[in-house]
């Protein structure tokens, strides 16, 4: 059951509600005074703290182990006894954060109650802030897989704009990732505690999007049998994702631009706006200005939209980190299971590189998935593939698929660290781990290495190394000095 630690002065009190937690299945520890109390907090870590107010009748010693026992990780949560109630000790009490406060006497169902109370309250705020964690662990951009050029930009782009208020538009073609960014986005804000909620626009019709987005009053139409909170309520002070934001009828995006330039929002059949403090991350998988072209998109509601956009790139425009991905999605393929690890067959390997993946990562997601099923032992061959993925290779490049290479790439353990390099040298391929960095400090180092090559060429000149670069002399000498990287930029 829990750990509860025990403070009070009177050894019948702490004797009796000893016994009664002790039949309850908890682990007790009790203590008659502050001075023993205060250091056992920190070796036993209770779950559950009950303390005496007043130990000594004279000041109450109880609000120091309240604040002691707070201070744990994780904190316990306290139940505050006295003989001396009044409401300002109450009150002073709840202040600094006690769970629930008893008056003596009190009855033993009283107490009992109380601590399932509490308990079930400390069990419930755990696992929260373990679900929170996970969250935030799981949408680290650490976990946008790719090493290539292209996603180094992305990932110096959204480390920039994550904790800001700022409208994003993320643009790619479908499969690329675009859900992925936007919760890597909020879990990385200031808004992370605060839900996160995705709708994908183009799966409703107009008139249910509009109800689901903005909710309705009952009575506003047929089926509407209750009052309903739209999706912008829902996420009031987190972040909503728009997928596909260019199905949205003409209708409705007039409705989002008001709520975009307003942050109101207003029930299906109702007159009262309703204020929302929610910020926007919508998504498409094809050029917005298209749609304006066509008249089938409002272009206000773009210049709304598209206060910073994030363009993703296309799996076949950064065929270097397929061996990264394939490694990553092999590694979620054994998690929790104890199995040793897959290896791929050269051949294997330079079919998935040669692939043009018009899914992107999520067609790719899913070879992986159905090779790692059905490979035979823990050797993935060619034809454990998709057979559409290795016709496709066979058209363009025959040589591939008529291989008669068996060479077998090094195993990619479950624990592999990011990132990981396969190298394409000789018959043979080596996996090699490094340490992560944090990606501040990963693209000051490329960034100098770049800056350095530029002065190497132009002989130590700085108007020259400025020219080569394409930028101003004094941006060479700010980047120099790393003045656009620092925290806060």
């Amino acid at each position: 059951m829990a750990k509860v630690l025990l403070v009070d002065d009177e050894l019948t009190m702490v004797q009796m509600v000893s016994d009664l937690l002790r039949r309850e299945g908890h682990e007790v520890f009790p203590f008659a005074s502050i001075n023993a109390a205060i250091p056992a907090l920190g070796t036993h870590l209770p779950d559950l703290v009950i303390t005496d107010l007043y130990l000594d009748k004279t000041r109450p010693h109880g609000l120091e182990i309240l604040k002691k026992a707070r201070e744990l990780v994780p904190p316990a949560v306290v139940i505050v006894i006295t003989g001396f109630g009044t409401i300002e000790t109450a009150v002073d009490a709840m202040k600094h954060g006690a769970f629930d406060y008893l008056e003596k006497p009190f009855k033993v169902d009283e107490l009992r109650l109380c601590v399932q109370r509490a308990l079930s309250y400390n069990a419930a705020i755990n696992e929260t802030a373990f679900l929170r964690k996970q969250l935030k662990k799981k949408y680290q951009f650490s976990q946008i897989v790719g090493t290539s050029s292209k996603m180094q930009q992305v990932f110096k782009l959204i480390e920039r704009v994550a904790d800001t208020d700022s409208t994003i538009l993320v643009l790619g073609e479908s499969g690329t990732g675009k859900e992925l960014v936007a919760r890597a986005l909020h879990f990385n804000s200031r808004r992370q505690f605060a839900p996160f909620v995705p709708i994908n626009c183009s799966a409703l019709p107009e008139n249910l999007l509009e109800s689901e987005l903005f909710g309705h009053r009952r009575g506003s139409f047929t089926g509407a049998i209750s009052d309903k909170k739209g999706l912008f309520q829902e996420a009031d002070g987190g972040t909503i994702f728009l997928d596909e934001v260019g199905s949205m009828s003409p209708v409705l995006q007039s409705r989002l631009l008001r709520v975009l330039q307003e942050r109101e929002i207003r029930r299906v059949g109702d007159n009262t706006p309703v204020y929302v403090n929610v910020r926007v991350v919508a998504a498409a998988n094809e050029p917005l200005e298209k749609r304006i072209k066509e008249g089938t998109f409002r272009e206000d509601l773009y210049y709304r939209l598209n206060v910073i956009p994030i363009p993703l790139p296309s799996l076949r425009e950064r065929r270097d980190d397929i061996p990264l991905l394939v490694a990553h999605f092999l590694k979620l393929k054994l998690e929790g299971r104890a199995k040793r690890a897959f290896q791929l067959t050269r051949q294997t390997m330079d079919i998935l590189c040669a692939y043009n993946w018009p899914g992107n990562v999520r067609e790719l997601e899913n070879a992986i998935e159905r090779a790692a099923t059905l490979c035979d032992g823990e050797i993935i061959q060619a034809t454990d593939l998709p057979p559409s993925v290795v016709e496709s290779v066979k058209a363009s490049h025959p040589e591939l698929v008529d291989s008669k290479a068996t060479a077998v790439l090094p195993e990619v353990p479950a624990s592999a660290l990011y990132p990981l390099r396969v190298s394409a040298e000789g018959d043979g391929a080596s996996v090699s781990q490094e340490p992560v960095q944090p990606l501040k400090s990963y693209m000051r180092e490329q960034e100098l290495a770049h800056l350095n090559r530029a002065l190497e060429q132009s002989g130590g000149d700085k108007e020259k190394a400025a020219l080569l670069l394409g930028v101003s002399l004094a941006t060479l000498y700010r980047k120099l000095g790393g003045e656009d990287l620092k925290e806060g930029a």
